[in-house]
């Protein structure tokens, strides 16, 4: 948490949590036949979604609340997805938050899920769904509807948004309180979302595992101004989601770095695009290459 005079005028403050949760069970997660008579944005949750959402929120409560580290100047912020599913589980979580707590909540369309198009019967879902594990699953647009990168993009623009609200202070925020932030979303929204904020590449993507319903992700703030999964979560839970020995230590680095430190510390991300790099321009390695690769021209014209 940020330090700050809570005499003086309120400044812009990081948030100390960004927490990121899927929506409770749907009417769909346990029939594919509710794709083919239901529009996906009206798809519902079911009485074990309702009852996963509620359990959820007490469990947020006490995240949040920071019980054992003496920390009750906590607010929180929502945003949701406009999809009934999430409404529904924001409505449930929101049982467990008073309304002092609560400082704003928010609709935001660019969190929706993946648009997969329209009425689809269960043989064209399982169609698409091996076309797509041959094609790869972040590249794959469904017909009449998208791919991830599409959701990329618009999850990007969000992203935008939400830094423009935090340094305008839109969000109403005292400093001398710890914000929450909590994205009520879809599996897939989340995983991009995490791959836009750390620049996870197509491949690590493809890694990745959907969180499970009502599930949630925090990305807590750091010391030094950096977020990380790995100080709220073990790497037991790392693992599980998909992450890499790369992305975990990653994680942790970040749990401890100081804000704007990364682009000095990246050695691992560098080696994801080149197989080796030459550690000084003295080493005369770049001449050899040219020499070579002249000399491979010639032979082949």
């Amino acid at each position: 948490m940020q330090q700050q005079n809570c005499n003086s005028k309120p400044q812009p403050v990081l948030p100390k949590r960004i927490i990121l949760m899927r929506h409770g069970e749907s009417q769909a997660n346990i029939d594919l036949a509710t794709y083919s008579t239901t529009p996906h944005n009206k798809i519902p949750l079911t009485e074990v979604g309702l009852a996963q959402a509620h359990l959820a929120g007490a469990h947020l409560h006490r995240v949040i609340s920071d019980i054992d580290t003496n920390s009750p100047n906590w607010r929180v912020y929502f945003y949701v997805s406009p999809y009934e599913r999430t409404r529904s589980t924001l409505c449930q979580i929101g049982r467990s938050f008073s309304r002092t707590r609560v400082i704003g909540v928010r609709e935001e369309c660019r969190l929706r899920e993946q648009d997969f198009g329209n009425f689809r019967s269960q043989v064209r879902i399982k169609a698409i769904k091996e076309t797509k594990e041959k094609f790869g699953r972040f590249f794959f647009r469904n017909p009449e509807g998208e791919s991830a990168a599409d959701v990329y993009d618009r999850v990007s623009s969000f992203l935008e948004s939400l830094w423009r609200d935090i340094d305008m202070n839109r969000l109403r925020h005292d400093p001398c309180h710890d914000l929450n932030l909590i994205i009520i979303s879809h599996g897939l929204t989340a995983r991009v979302f995490l791959m836009k904020w750390f620049k996870w590449t197509v491949e690590q993507f493809e890694h990745l595992n959907n969180l499970g319903n009502c599930e949630f992700q925090v990305m807590q703030l750091g010391k030094g101004g950096e977020y990380s999964l790995a100080i709220h979560h073990s790497e037991e839970e790392l693992v599980e989601w998909g992450l890499s020995p790369e992305m975990i230590a990653d994680q942790k680095w970040r749990a401890h770095a100081n804000r704007g430190d990364w682009n000095e510390r990246c050695p691992w991300y560098l080696d994801t695009f080149f197989n080796r790099l030459a550690d000084s321009e003295d080493s005369g390695e770049s001449e050899d290459i040219w020499h070579e690769t002249d000399e491979k021209i010639r032979q082949s014209n």
